[in-house]
């Protein structure tokens, strides 16, 4: 599918039109020959919960899709929008006169406020993203 991300997963659950997914989350060095002796490679497990009303059994392994545009939305709250937060707060308190110190303080403070904002609204963002799962025939 094309313009979409996706993971491999497995099917933890499937019960009333939702099924659990199990993805596993790898960095880009994870599938290298050294990756056990470096510290550099991690892999994550995660879980995702897709709205689907075909039948799936646990344990059975698939594929999970997300359209491209909605990765880009998450990457674009959780990194882009913080950075504007955390420079225009520091940068303005400081040509304002205020200290370095303060003006770099008050711009964490703003990157807190920012992401409790988010933690705040998750359930209307989470709404926003579309997850589609599919069966992996070998």
């Amino acid at each position: 599918m094309q313009g979409e991300i996706s993971h491999k997963g497995k099917v933890i659950s499937a019960q009333d039109g939702v099924v659990k997914v199990e993805i596993i989350s790898q960095s880009a060095c994870s599938a290298c020959h050294a990756a056990g002796l470096c510290s550099a490679s991690e892999a994550k497990k995660k879980e995702v919960l897709v709205q689907s009303y075909a039948s799936f059994a646990p344990g059975e392994e698939v594929n999970v899709f997300l359209r491209r545009s909605m990765g880009m939305k998450a990457v674009v709250l959780a990194y882009a929008i913080p950075l504007f937060v955390v420079l225009a707060f520091t940068v303005a308190l400081f040509y304002l006169g205020v200290g370095e110190l303060l003006s770099g303080l008050a711009g964490l403070a703003a990157l807190g406020l920012w992401y409790f904002v988010v933690y705040l609204l998750r359930d209307r963002i989470a709404g926003g993203y579309a997850f589609t799962v599919e069966k992996i025939i070998n």
